[in-house]
């Protein structure tokens, strides 16, 4: 049983603890969202999970301490949301900026490589836009991962 002196505060550092390092673990590994997870990032994602759980609980198996944890992660994630809407500095270092991939017709094949975009995506998002490569404006890698394209004004 959970002794709510001891194991409560132990339960919420662990918890706290656990959310801080994945998600500075999670800012440093790129800006895929989940939709665009590869099957191999979908099984690192299950694997994290299963080896955070028991880092958070510890030997603590019940169902109180599971939802203190629970309740802590949900605490965290609404407050570092707060925060992110609040402050341009918390957003930019939690969430990222846009970075651009490509202008004028060009893809930026050093930026590509450095934030980890494959070339496909990129065709893939010009190809949703309707854009052929000569018609590029602008893409950029946002924030939360999706690449967005601008094409170029049509004269006339």
């Amino acid at each position: 049983m959970l002794n709510l002196e001891v194991d409560a505060w132990e339960l919420l550092l662990r918890a706290a603890a656990v959310y801080g390092v994945l998600l500075l673990m999670m800012r440093l590994t790129g800006k895929r969202t989940v939709g665009q997870f590869t099957p191999f990032d979908l099984l690192v994602v299950m694997l994290v999970s299963e080896a955070a759980g028991p880092s958070m609980t510890g030997s603590d198996q019940s169902l109180l301490g599971g939802l203190l944890v629970c309740l802590v992660l949900i605490a965290l994630n609404t407050l570092v949301g707060a925060v992110t809407a609040r402050s341009r500095t918390a957003e930019r270092l939690l969430e990222g900026e846009a970075v651009l991939l490509g202008r004028d017709g060009a893809i930026f094949d050093k930026v590509r490589q450095k934030h980890r975009v494959a070339r496909n995506d990129i065709e893939q998002a010009l190809r949703e836009a309707d854009c052929d490569l000569e018609e590029l404006r602008y893409a950029f890698l946002e924030a939360d991962g999706r690449i967005s394209v601008q094409k170029k004004r049509r004269e006339g």
